[in-house]
């Protein structure tokens, strides 16, 4: 039985002089305040905050929490973000006094296991992605794709050119024009086919010798593998430019195939996504790259280096397609020497304080180390399987415009439900949510109309997707009026959601007023 009385505001529930806590008399000498702090840094009367007892605020807190859907308590099929299921053990390794309690400004000599962890999580990244070089301070995906589009602005600048354009594909994700804008280079969009793969006669009209950067995402937003992807990096390497991995799609390929292998120069991480952190919530999150050695020297610094020979073993394996073993094997670096190396020239210089979030990438750590090379190429293996059992129901509900096969995703659309009946794909979405399920992706990639992109993930059981397929199932024979006003079971149903994100309100009125 849901408390909603407790959901109330702390400022509603507020009455004076009630306590969590109750501190005993002051034992020592007491002084005042003036006579501790400036004067400028003391307020002139105490801040008005809501005064509750502790079982209030627990109630208030934990109810709260049980109104959201969680990947702990849902199906949460939300396409290109990757919602899986992340092992409590990756938090409880992350939380170790160890890895918390670390200050980021101790010496070196104090921190060497996390070094050693942070080096390691460096090599396994350019193992994983069959590039050089790799840098773990971007602080979250689009962040990872900025820092990348600066590197290879250094890299060309040092070069003596002058390029100003980045390609990306029309069904890409939002945040690669973002990225290429923010990095001072002109968004050229390319056109992909009815199949959903780049359209090769389109990109050759606008690659030219001014374009710096292809992004691509592989395997892309439709669910789809790129097949000409030797052939687009031949052809934008062959003009001197580069090509960008947007990895948010990673989850379908390790252990399988690698971007370097394929003519990749730079890409990055969602650690959260591909292997394991907590989504939502703004983060924290990271985004660490992996770039060729040509563009090594230009990587944010600090760069965490091994003493001693401790290279990389990328150039061995360029082509197989699968991770070396050594993820496996046992640490080998308790009498070695790590350091954070600061002295590289042409580095673009900082992009995050510190060592970037390296929470985040313990958590990742954990689970590399848990799955080995063979877990994390079952882990895809598994996920794209999932995709397509889920694909394989649904397409007889909704149509699947391209892919009778799929990657790790797919986009369904219900676009023709739309002009039959007037049910949108945000009515299915709503009403997804009365049935217990979180709504997938919706309206996203634009070249879908009424696009839903599902993603199961690796971590779903068969009967949550059957049990979702035959919800999805139910919501398209029920009446579209009932539709149109779902969700019905939650206690708001269809906010503004535009207006909530442009003009938020953060403070709660009265406690403006009194002061």
């Amino acid at each position: 039985m849901r408390n909603n009385r407790d959901t109330q505001l702390l400022c509603e529930l507020s009455k004076p002089g009630r306590r969590a806590a109750r501190l005993p008399a002051c034992d020592v000498p007491e002084r005042e305040i003036a006579d501790l702090l400036p004067a400028e840094s003391i307020a002139p009367k105490p801040p008005a905050l809501p005064e509750v007892t502790e079982p209030q605020i627990v109630r208030h807190f934990v109810n709260l929490s049980t109104m959201n859907m969680s990947v702990d308590t849902h199906f949460y099929p939300l396409g290109s973000c990757t919602m899986k299921y992340n092992p409590k053990r990756n938090e409880r390794a992350a939380a170790m006094p160890g890895f918390a309690d670390l200050h980021p400004c101790q010496p070196e000599q104090s921190i060497q296991g996390m070094l050693a962890l942070l080096y390691e999580m460096q090599e396994y990244f350019k193992e994983i992605s069959g590039l050089d070089a790799c840098s773990l301070q971007p602080a979250a995906g689009a962040h990872g794709e900025l820092t990348a589009l600066l590197v290879a602005a250094a890299y060309f600048r040092d070069n003596g050119e002058k390029r100003t354009k980045v390609l990306v594909p029309d069904n890409a994700h939002g945040t690669n024009p973002a990225s290429a804008a923010m990095a001072g280079y002109k968004s050229i969009t390319v056109k992909t086919t009815s199949d959903g793969f780049v359209d090769m006669a389109d990109l050759a009209a606008k690659l030219d010798d001014e374009v710096a950067v292809m992004m691509i995402t592989n395997p892309s937003t439709l669910g789809l593998f790129e097949p000409h992807m030797r052939e687009i990096a031949d052809q934008v390497h062959a003009r001197g430019g580069l090509i960008y991995l947007d990895g948010a799609n990673m989850n379908a390929i390790l252990g399988i195939t690698r971007p370097g292998d394929w003519g990749a120069d730079m890409q990055h991480y969602n650690p959260h996504k591909t292997f394991s952190g907590p989504h939502g919530g703004g983060g924290p999150g990271a985004g660490p790259i992996c770039v060729t050695d040509k563009l090594a020297p230009y990587l944010p610094t600090p760069i965490v280096r091994k003493g001693g020979s401790g290279g990389s073993s990328v150039e061995n394996r360029k082509g197989t397609g699968k991770l070396n073993p050594s993820l496996n094997a046992q640490h080998s670096t308790l009498n070695s020497h790590y350091s954070l190396d600061f002295d590289m020239p042409k580095t673009i210089g900082r992009v995050r304080s510190f060592f970037g979030n390296v929470g985040v990438l313990v958590r990742a750590y954990a689970y590399i180390r848990t799955h080995g090379p063979d877990g994390l190429r079952a882990v895809s293996e598994n996920a794209v399987l999932n995709a397509n059992y889920l694909l394989s129901r649904v397409k007889h509900i909704l149509p699947v415009p391209q892919g009778n096969r799929c990657m790790h995703e797919f986009v369904a659309s219900a676009n023709t439900l739309k002009k039959e009946k007037g049910i949108t794909a945000m009515d299915i979405a709503k009403r997804l949510l009365d049935y217990g399920f979180h709504a997938p992706t919706v309206y996203f990639p634009l070249t879908v109309p009424e696009a839903m992109m599902c993603e199961p993930t690796e971590s779903e059981s068969k009967e949550s997707l059957d049990a979702f397929a035959e919800v999805l199932f139910r919501i398209t024979e029920e009446d579209a009026d009932l539709l149109h006003d779902a969700p019905h079971t939650t206690s708001v149903s269809r906010p503004d959601e535009v207006r909530a994100a442009r003009q938020p309100v953060l403070t709660w009125a009265a406690l403006v007023e009194a002061n």
